[in-house]
């Protein structure tokens, strides 16, 4: 043990072990329940789907479908989990650090999870052209419309046969765009906003493309609602940084 480092002890913990010890805690001394605050409800959504999945191009109703109700919905039941138990362990002051910091790491995770999993079926259904002052933006940020698309493709494909997200932002910080690369649900740069997020954990393609994962990204650019892109951009370009 020791050569792993804290944080992948804490890591390893998960949420079994917290929820182990969160019990064993409980059963020796009762814990009266904490009062119900927005940060802890547990009260997330599911996001119902925008567009029909039978309408999409290269990209199979059973796909879309499986994806937004096992991998999306999971993350939501599973953040509504973390939420309830970061309450009961808050109001607990015997609660070793070590389990505390597990339950936060999955909060992160999941919230992430939750929120790129949004954007990314919100980015669907649409007819894949890019227009607006979101095409100009990017014209303007890499020296073409198509150096973008080059960039963000690369970026995906970066991640092909392992796990993670390709997601263009607007810093609110720098003022300027971005594609950037995330291995897992919790990488992103600090004071970016989601504009567009492809998924590309296996998940999201597997069934209709088994490894051949290009395929799948030029079908998801078929796809592309750039009026949501659009919006979000406007939104962000608009909001105080």
């Amino acid at each position: 043990m020791d050569h792993l480092s804290r944080r992948g002890a804490i890591a390893s913990l998960g949420i079994g072990a917290a929820a182990l010890t969160i019990g064993e805690v409980s059963a020796q001394t009762p814990v009266a329940a904490p009062p119900l605050v927005p940060a802890f409800a547990g009260t997330h959504q599911v996001k119902p789907l925008r567009f029909s999945p039978a309408s999409l191009q290269g990209l199979s109703e059973r796909l879309i479908t499986s994806h937004h109700e096992n991998n999306y919905a999971g993350s939501v039941r599973a953040l509504n989990m973390i939420e309830t138990r970061l309450a009961a362990a808050l109001a607990d002051p015997d609660l070793p650090p070590v389990v505390y910091g597990g339950l936060k790491r999955e909060e992160l995770h999941r919230t992430g999870s939750v929120v790129l999993h949004e954007i990314y079926f919100d980015g669907l259904g649409g007819n894949g052209q890019a227009a607006g002052s979101i095409r100009d933006a990017l014209l303007a940020a890499f020296g073409s419309f198509d150096r973008w698309e080059a960039d963000f493709r690369r970026t995906a494909m970066s991640l092909a046969g392992g796990s993670g997200w390709c997601v263009l932002v607007f810093n609110l910080h720098t003022r300027s765009l971005h594609n950037h690369w995330a291995w897992d649900h919790m990488h992103g740069a600090i004071a970016g906003v989601p504009l567009l997020a492809l998924d590309m954990y296996e998940h999201s393609f597997h069934m209709d493309y088994g490894t051949a994962a290009a395929r799948y990204v030029d079908a998801w650019f078929r796809n592309i609602d750039w009026e949501v892109v659009e919006a979000r951009y406007r939104a962000a370009v608009g909001s105080q940084g």
